[in-house]
């Protein structure tokens, strides 16, 4: 099965606070693979970084590329985006935008979503959420 990184599960492996590598090298049945919302997210992170930040995530982030495919934004997934979006603010129970996003692009393409913040997407019909261990 394929698998969506959120942007936490990056960030943390980037930061050292979760053995990204190892996680990814331990599952290797799995197709990993980003939202392309979560590259944008990426290089927000990389273009408020302080000069001496700055080349160490473009590089963290340029090794994941070489890596990762990027998943569109894509027709398809703009209708689910529409409908989740649609159903969270029905329910009262609404996630950040770039959050739809992500669970939109997961659920389009049929994949699960890796992600530290499994309350949040759990509000997210459908979606199959993997919370990583190390």
């Amino acid at each position: 099965m394929g698998v969506i990184l959120d942007a936490d599960v990056i960030i943390r492996g980037e930061r050292g606070t979760f053995d990204l590598a190892a996680w990814l090298a331990a599952r290797p049945a799995e197709q990993f693979a980003m939202a392309a919302i979560t590259l944008a997210e990426l290089w927000h992170g990389v273009e408020r970084a302080s000069a001496a930040l700055r080349p160490q995530r473009q590089q963290y982030i340029e090794a994941l590329l070489r890596s990762l495919p990027i998943i569109p934004y894509t027709q398809s997934t703009a209708l689910e985006h529409a409908r989740i979006w649609a159903n969270l603010r029905a329910s009262g129970k609404m996630i950040g935008f770039y959050d739809l996003i992500v669970a939109a692009t997961a659920l389009d393409q049929g994949r699960e979503l890796a992600t530290f913040n499994k309350r949040h997407f759990s509000l997210v019909a459908g979606l199959k959420i993997i919370e990583p261990h190390q």
